[in-house]
């Protein structure tokens, strides 16, 4: 008998974590961070809730920190054994891990000479560099569609979730006697709508299936009308002198933001504006997305061979970069860059994390920006309970920023075709194609979104439920 125990993304969209236990293995799926309010991300303070020396591998579904960025944590407590993801998302949780590294580290430093002053106990950070490179000395990479045996009674599969780059649908096959049952988690899926990368796999077995649930309660509107909108809010911006940030998620979001914009500089809609990305991190993942073209789909490597004006028709162009379809496309690598772009007031489109604008270069652009009426600010992307962005999203007339109180005069967007999971009818149809009645368990929303989902799900014929943390299921 095997059991699956939800130990995190159960009660919101962050810190997706369960335990697989067989009869002769221990498996760890997903290890990430809580992220959004101060009392969901203290979570991360507390003990792991596994027995680390039990554990025989880890799989990761993908590089957002939410599904990863525990994974040191699981080192420093002795897990040695090896981390099954695919290749890109060894490369993208390098950047990532590092990233959250050096800045609680940084937080740490800052927190513990406020404390030598009031003569209170020193912090330590939540990890450290030295960490992060033990969690990569043990990263198992894994194509996808190559089915492979991790343990004496479990074998996986990795399938294209469309969500990043690297993302994975896990398909896991556990054998008792001469039975197997299979375990599907969904990880986070695609938007079918979203640039760059391909649509979701369709996977059709399963004795259980995890399903994510981020928009399980909404669909997006589509993307014409998404780029019709954002069309327009340029349009506004050019006209009445003001600058529009974009808060951005360094992981996919950047890269389709940078794609739209190229489609509509191609078009010549962008003439009076400068792009600016002003994120390292972003920096570094797109050029990741450069070395990966090989899972673009194939509409999207046409617009970016177009650009850049290929010599043969017949044969690919290799590794086109995303400036050849935006040129006014300028990376802002250093602080003093950084800093500069506050002397912009008009003209300037800035993409900066992070996407909730509770952290990151964003905050500054935003105390700079937010009081003028003629700026934009446009959110791309899903903003948690909790959050900056949320606050901003839901109408507040002044938010706090770097220790002041800024009024809000900016014009706020939300653009939800941007989106990159997957809307309800997008999880719907996903479903379908599982032949006969797999249990269904919704993981990785809010409460409302799940409430919705299930309903959604029922309608359609099929039945889904909602576990609860620490819930232990046998199957």
């Amino acid at each position: 008998m095997a059991t699956l125990t939800f130990l995190g993304a159960v009660e919101g969209v962050t810190g997706s974590m369960h335990l697989l236990e067989t009869e002769h293995s221990t498996i760890l799926l997903d290890c990430g961070l809580y992220q959004g309010r101060r009392e969901e991300e203290a979570k991360n303070q507390e003990p792991l809730p596994i027995n680390v020396n039990k554990l025989d591998a880890v799989i990761l579904s993908h590089a957002h920190l939410d599904h990863s960025g525990r994974l040191p944590i699981l080192v420093r407590e002795g897990y040695g054994g090896p981390i099954y993801m695919t290749r890109p998302t060894t490369d993208l949780i390098e950047v990532l891990l590092k990233d959250a590294a050096s800045l609680q580290e940084r937080d740490a430093e800052w927190e513990n000479k406020r404390r030598r002053r009031s003569g209170k106990p020193l912090v330590e950070p939540l990890y450290r560099q030295d960490e992060v490179d033990g969690v990569l000395a043990l990263c198992e990479q894994t194509r996808y569609h190559t089915k492979r045996k991790i343990t004496e009674d479990v074998a996986i599969n990795f399938a294209d979730a469309g969500h990043i780059l690297g993302s994975a649908i896990v398909e896991i096959f556990i054998t008792e006697g001469d039975k197997v049952k299979k375990l599907v988690f969904s990880g986070d899926l695609g938007n079918s709508q979203a640039a760059l990368l391909r649509d979701p796999d369709i996977v059709t077995t399963a004795d259980i299936v995890l399903l994510e649930s981020t928009y399980g309660d909404r669909n997006h509107r589509t993307m014409e009308e998404t780029l019709d909108e954002f069309e327009q809010v340029i349009l506004e911006a050019s006209e009445n002198g003001g600058n529009i940030l974009i808060p951005s998620f360094a992981v996919g979001r950047t890269q389709e933001i940078i794609f739209r914009l190229g489609e509509l500089y191609q078009q010549g809609k962008l003439s009076q504006q400068k792009v600016f990305l002003d994120s390292p991190m972003a920096i570094a993942v797109t050029e990741i997305y450069h070395r990966y073209q090989d899972v673009y789909n194939e509409e999207d490597l046409d617009t970016l061979e177009e650009s850049a004006q290929c010599s043969s028709r017949h044969s690919r162009c290799q590794k086109q970069s995303l400036h050849s379809l935006l040129p006014i496309l300028s990376y802002t690598t250093s602080t003093e860059e950084s800093i500069a772009l506050n002397k912009v007031v008009s003209g300037a489109i800035i993409i900066a994390g992070s996407g909730m604008c509770n952290g990151g270069r964003i905050r500054h652009h935003l105390k700079q920006n937010l009081w003028r009426k003629q700026s934009h600010v446009v959110f791309v992307g899903f903003q948690a309970i909790g959050t900056p962005g949320r606050t901003l999203v839901d109408g507040a007339k002044h938010i706090k920023m770097a220790g002041e109180n800024i009024a809000v005069r900016a014009q706020i967007h939300t653009l939800g075709g941007f989106s990159a999971h997957a809307s309800q009818d997008q999880l719907i149809d996903w479903l379908a194609h599982f032949e006969g009645n797999p249990k269904i368990y919704l993981v990785h929303g809010e409460d409302g979104a799940k409430d919705k989902l299930r309903e959604a799900i029922q309608a359609n014929g099929r039945q889904a439920s909602i576990p609860h943390l620490n819930q232990r299921l046998e199957f």
